[in-house]
């Protein structure tokens, strides 16, 4: 839909919820597996394999992301992928996408129709078939999206963290660090707050670009989730928080020790390590024999003193823990 006129795009404290939604839902379409979609007091959303995958994720600006940085589209396609990966990593297809926005008085309609835009946009992309079938609004100082994501095993078995054995190859499908380098030019070159600097594309590299779309607009292959659990994987995650910590959790769900080799890592390893926006899916195989679009980059090997090593080396706490490391930067 074409962008509202500046003469036409009231704050939302002056206008009704029912003005918000109705803008809203005008720009969602519905999901193939949808019964029942908006406009009820739930929505009904067919299962197929007789079992349904759900999981959820908040975005909060501040630690999560920075408006100076990310239009409404730009968040309604991050809020939607992030939550797409991680049904991906059980080896689900995804078929409905639940959200519930807290959003300032002072926020411009407009804003919000990009956002349900950049939903819409990345369920067409990353999961053809899913879309936004419900959700609530409501008011906060804070600009907070909740997002619930439902899928579909399509018959096969959910692939968890748990399943990884000695022997086992450890593949990774998607990007690795490109979005941790994104993060580095937003902080490095702009700035946000009372006297904000806003991204400035024409000023960036092709390759900062690059680096900065990955960063506020991932594309997880989440097409490849199910590919892995039919191939066989015996454990698989999403690396939202970095690989060394994804890679130690996986260890330790598993009781074994991922061993990392660092020349499969890139020219920039430690990145590849603490970076993990992204949303690469991490998993492991029983032979070395990947499926397409997965690559090798290690071994599971029996269960030692540390669950991650980096060429024979213990990985020291890279990643992003929210309790641990926030201090104003963005990460998720």
């Amino acid at each position: 839909m074409p962008p509202r006129a500046a003469s036409d795009d009231p704050r939302l404290g002056d206008v009704s919820e029912g003005t918000v939604l109705r803008s809203i839902l005008s720009r969602t379409k519905p999901a193939t597996a949808t019964i029942i979609g908006p406009g009820d007091d739930a929505a009904v959303i067919a299962a197929p394999s007789g079992a349904v995958v759900a999981t959820t994720d908040t975005l909060v600006h501040g630690p999560d992301f920075r408006l100076a940085w990310s239009s409404g589209f730009d968040l309604g396609w991050k809020a939607a992928a992030v939550n797409l990966a991680d049904v991906a990593a059980m080896g689900a297809t995804p078929t409905a996408l639940l959200v519930a926005l807290a959003v300032p008085r002072d926020l411009r309609l407009s804003f919000v129709e990009q956002l349900a835009d950049g939903f819409h946009a990345a369920c067409d992309a990353l999961a053809p078939g899913c879309a936004v079938v419900g959700g609530d609004l409501t008011v906060s100082d804070v600009l907070t999206i909740a997002v619930t994501a439902l899928g579909d095993l399509g018959g096969v078995r959910a692939v968890t963290r748990s399943g990884a054995r000695p022997g086992d190859v450890v593949a990774i499908a998607g990007e690795m660090g490109l979005a941790a380098q994104g993060l580095g030019v937003l902080f490095g070159r702009f700035r946000d707050g009372d006297t904000p600097i806003p991204v400035d594309a024409a000023a960036l590299t092709s390759e900062e670009r690059a680096a900065v779309t990955a960063q506020l607009r991932p594309v997880p292959p989440i097409g490849l989730g199910p590919v892995a659990a039919v191939a066989g994987a015996t454990a698989m995650m999403d690396v939202s928080d970095g690989l060394a910590l994804d890679a130690g959790r996986m260890a330790d769900a598993s009781e074994v020790t991922i061993a990392l080799d660092r020349a499969a890592l890139g020219i920039h390893p430690r990145r590849a390590l603490a970076g993990g926006e992204d949303h690469a899916l991490l998993a492991t195989f029983p032979g070395d024999a990947l499926p397409p679009g997965f690559r090798r980059i290690g071994r599971v090997i029996a269960r030692t003193e540390h669950p991650v090593l980096h060429d024979g080396e213990p990985v020291g706490p890279l990643g992003w823990d929210p309790y641990r490391d926030w201090d104003g930067h963005a990460g998720s």
